[in-house]
């Protein structure tokens, strides 16, 4: 089953916020009902996008001041929407991913407090109106996130641990800013509470997705 226009889905929140888990479910769940699903992440998605994003996650990042962050990002980003996302989209396929832009509104725009009016100006010039079609924001008290994402990298000994590493106050702002974004376009957003058990969340990601293909 393919899509005319395909179908643009994201998934956003703080660390420890099980979006990695709910991008996986959500795939195979599409895939089992005959769509054709593409899975990516940002930082990344392709092989250039991917070197951008071994620069911004792993180490201290002390390198890089905000403002150069965030050209680097949206670097990634292009190169991203470009060369994987766009291609799907056209071929009628749904593509999942693991952050977008509103990762940089939140991180950069308020975690980092570079401001949200620069990254919007980035993200017009870079993307023009292209946004995505359904968001799925997945919040937790930042200091339950913290607490997740620090076992999960102590397991998985990976080495992209630059944002935990930072302190609490900055996770609460990261909080409020997805918060406040989600607010700002209610209809491309769906919040849910990432504390609940999984097979719920799924659950609940499931039938908003299906809705909205339904709704196209």
């Amino acid at each position: 089953m393919g899509l005319e226009n395909g179908l643009f889905i994201t998934f956003e929140g703080g660390e420890g916020s099980g979006k990695s888990t709910q991008v996986k479910l959500l795939a195979q769940r599409l895939g089992a009902a005959g769509h054709d699903v593409v899975l990516t992440r940002e930082p990344g998605g392709t092989p250039e996008a991917e070197k951008i994003r071994d620069l911004l996650v792993r180490g201290d990042g002390c390198d890089w001041d905000a403002n150069e962050e965030a050209l680097l990002l949206f670097a990634a980003r292009a190169n991203h929407v470009r060369l994987r996302i766009k291609p799907a989209l056209a071929q009628g396929k749904i593509v999942i991913s693991d952050r977008f832009t509103d990762s940089t509104r939140a991180y950069q725009g308020y975690g980092f407090a570079y401001g949200l009016d620069k990254v919007e100006q980035l993200n017009h010039f870079v993307l023009g109106d292209f946004a995505p079609d359904l968001t799925f924001l997945l919040d937790i008290p930042a200091r339950d996130g913290l607490a997740r994402s620090n076992r999960r990298l102590t397991q998985e000994q990976s080495g992209e641990d630059r944002y935990e590493r930072l302190d609490v106050a900055f996770h609460e702002r990261l909080r409020a800013g997805f918060l406040e974004i989600a607010g700002y376009e209610p209809d491309r957003f769906r919040v849910i509470d990432a504390q609940c058990a999984v097979d719920e969340i799924a659950d609940k990601v499931a039938q908003f997705a299906l809705e909205r293909l339904v709704g196209r």
